[in-house]
């Protein structure tokens, strides 16, 4: 199960920031505390600057791009990229953040400071990665943290075509083995993920959606540990 850290000194909330407004606030740290309860209030950071550099900032974007159960969009051909891939959970998660993080990637907003944090994250039992592997090889993966049933979907990457979204099929399946409501929250939406069942809502629907659940049980995957 993971450790709670100590509570951050912060108050974060993005309660009364202005509708379509996205960065509800500057500052702070990339303490697991206050990393924690940014996303327990439906916040999470990232850099303002170019590249995600300073100063940092803290997001809540109005609307939100979720995935609910159900809603994943599986094509044929995906359905064969399956196939054709391994994965696993959380054996290689620092490789995944760097893949994301890598800086000759468009639209790279990973600092070695934001990568640090998701990996103390991990070793503290909060932050999940899904790897892709082909012939023994990291082909592609995610990661983003998991609090009670929601997950935090932070970045992805693929080396292979449909690398990451096997990744994504594979961090469904895992949300529903339970059979337990969940959601998982990927920012904002895009054309390709609208395709993949990513639906948007407003910032009120979905802090209510953070309120039901992230003091529910996590996923029983992760409370067994490494697979």
């Amino acid at each position: 199960m993971p450790t709670p850290p100590p509570r951050t000194a912060w108050r974060l909330s993005a309660e009364g920031a202005r509708a379509g407004e996205d960065l509800v606030g500057i500052g702070a740290d990339l303490a697991p505390g206050t990393v924690l309860e940014a996303y327990r209030e439906g916040i999470f950071p990232m850099g303002v600057g170019v590249g995600g550099g300073p100063p940092l900032g803290w997001w809540s974007p109005d609307p939100r791009g979720i995935l609910l159960p159900g809603d994943l969009h599986v094509s044929r051909s995906l359905r064969r990229s399956v196939g054709r891939f391994e994965t696993t959970l959380d054996t290689a998660f620092r490789d995944v953040v760097e893949a994301c993080a890598d800086p000759a990637r468009a639209g790279a907003w990973i600092t070695p400071e934001v990568a640090e944090a998701y990996i103390e994250l991990h070793r503290l039992g909060w932050a999940h990665s899904v790897e892709v592997w082909r012939e023994g090889e990291l082909a592609g993966g995610l990661y983003g943290l998991a609090v009670g049933r929601l997950f935090a979907a932070e970045s992805k990457f693929h080396r292979a075509t449909d690398a990451s979204k096997v990744a994504l099929v594979r961090l469904v399946e895992v949300l529903s083995e339970d059979a337990e409501p969940w959601v998982l929250d990927v920012q904002w939406s895009t054309p390709h993920l609208a395709r993949l069942g990513v639906r948007e809502v407003g910032r009120t629907t979905y802090l209510e959606l953070v309120r039901r659940l992230r003091s529910r049980p996590l996923p029983s995957r992760w409370r067994a540990g490494p697979t």
